[in-house]
């Protein structure tokens, strides 16, 4: 509850301070400040189980310590993306204080989605993550690429959002309770209802596009890449993110007890998002476009949590949310920097900048997932959540093979970095950065060769 309220507030607190200051640098530290703030209640509340503000929420929100890890970690990784980036936020545009209330209005969505226990609060979730990253899209206004992509985010969201309001009416029409809770909607065993079919079909793929699932996949690539750099790292990480968290925790709560029925929907959709985003990520040029279509394939693996809704998903789902946001946050910061999108680009990084080009480096191999990285570890638990689910065995080894091609064009990047000189020898390959920027990513690739080695620092929490 503490990190609903919060952030909230907070979102609030940095509209104003877009108007009562005017150092673009203040509303900076104010969203770290309050970021802090928010971190600290919501472990408060983990570790007591006891909210700051009690308000009668008539049970539409369940607040326990999975849930509630969860909100850390995501929240964590929106500091270390704090740190890392906001000076870049400042050079979007003149409104930063708005930019960094928008954000906080998405965590606010990022908490009501992961603690939501009624069909009524998903939606709300949903939409309140969801708005604030249209307008985010279009920030840079006067760039029609970015302009082109809001749009298209904004009319593909308002039309998955009509498919999921629909589903949600089916499911509430069939479910004999007639009832929006998610754990009164459970129906038993047997054939399922055709209503509740038909609702779990739509709100499987209004979800889907949530996740940039293929073949709902569509709008990310275009918007990935119109959107800017800086908000791109926080879309496709923390957000991403949190909407798995909520696909995981409406299917199990309301269909669990026919996973038989709607799981080989989920295996057609996986091996589809794995081949599109990997096959695709093969042929592009440009960096950015390539982490887009990356991140469909990594959207893939998640969905092995969905396919095996075990107590090794969950665990998954958690190490996934770290490993993929640091790595991806690392990665989108160092693109903030450069001159040139292309991979040609990256030639001779590591001659010009070797702090910057190791840490890529490192986050580069935990998208892999190469071992002693956050990123082997999250797709370990994610294939093992797969082999205890006992079916599809097959599956394991088709995200095997795909991960083995996304070596291809990761592996693309550091061989520029390294063994590739620019193609001017004075040429300027990144911008002038800062020892902070230096020493924030430096630290994300220290968090995610730490989590690699020792993922029990997340896992542990799951279960004090």
């Amino acid at each position: 509850m503490n990190a609903i309220i919060l952030t909230a507030i907070w979102g609030v607190v940095m509209m104003f301070s877009g108007v009562a200051f005017k150092n673009k640098s203040i509303p900076k530290y104010l969203a770290i400040i309050g970021l802090l703030i928010v971190i600290i209640a919501n472990t408060t509340e983990f570790a007591t189980g006891s909210p700051i503000i009690h308000i009668n929420i008539h049970n539409m929100l369940k607040f326990e310590k999975y849930n509630l890890l969860f909100i850390d970690i995501a929240f964590l990784c929106t500091l270390i993306y704090f740190l890392l980036s906001g000076t870049d936020i400042e050079k979007v545009g003149p409104h930063v204080g708005e930019y960094f209330a928008l954000i906080f209005f998405v965590l606010c969505g990022v908490s009501i989605v992961a603690t939501f226990n009624t069909l009524l609060m998903f939606f709300i979730g949903i939409e309140i993550l969801s708005i604030p990253l249209y307008i985010l899209t279009g920030s840079e206004k006067r760039n029609l690429k970015s302009n082109e992509a809001a749009l298209k985010y904004f009319l593909m969201g308002a039309f998955s959002t009509g498919i999921m309001l629909m589903g949600i009416a089916f499911i509430y029409g069939g479910n004999p309770n007639a009832s929006f809770f998610i754990d009164k909607i459970q129906i038993g065993e047997g054939h399922m209802p055709v209503l509740i079919a038909v609702g779990l079909l739509f709100t499987l793929v209004s979800l889907s596009f949530k996740v940039s699932a293929a073949p709902f996949h569509f709008w990310t690539p275009d918007v990935y890449d119109g959107a800017p750099t800086v908000f791109t790292s926080f879309m496709s990480t923390i957000v991403k993110a949190a909407g798995f968290f909520a696909f995981i925790r409406l299917f199990e709560h309301s269909f669990g007890t026919m996973h038989d029925q709607w799981q080989k929907l989920i295996v057609i959709i996986t091996i589809s998002t794995l081949l599109i985003g990997n096959v695709t990520a093969v042929f592009q040029q440009s960096v950015k476009r390539m982490l887009a279509y990356s991140s469909i394939a990594q959207a893939g693996f998640m969905l092995l949590a969905l396919f095996a809704l075990n107590d090794k998903a969950k665990e998954g789902i958690m190490l996934y949310t770290a490993a993929y946001s640091l790595a991806s946050i690392g990665l989108f910061g160092v693109l903030t920097k450069m001159e040139d999108f292309t991979i040609e680009g990256f030639n001779g990084l590591a001659k010009q900048q070797p702090m910057i080009a190791f840490a890529a480096t490192i986050c580069l191999l935990s998208l892999t997932g190469v071992p002693l990285t956050a990123g082997f570890q999250s797709k370990f638990f994610m294939l093992m959540a797969a082999v205890d689910n006992g079916h599809q065995f097959w599956l394991v080894i088709v995200a095997v093979m795909f991960a083995a091609i996304s070596a291809y064009y990761y592996f693309r990047v550091i061989q520029a970095m390294y063994f590739k000189e620019p193609s001017q020898h004075d040429a300027t390959i990144i911008h002038s950065v800062s020892f902070q920027f230096k020493f924030m990513l430096i630290v994300v690739a220290f968090l995610v060769v730490v989590i690699g080695i020792y993922p029990e620092i997340i896992i542990g929490w799951m279960y004090r």
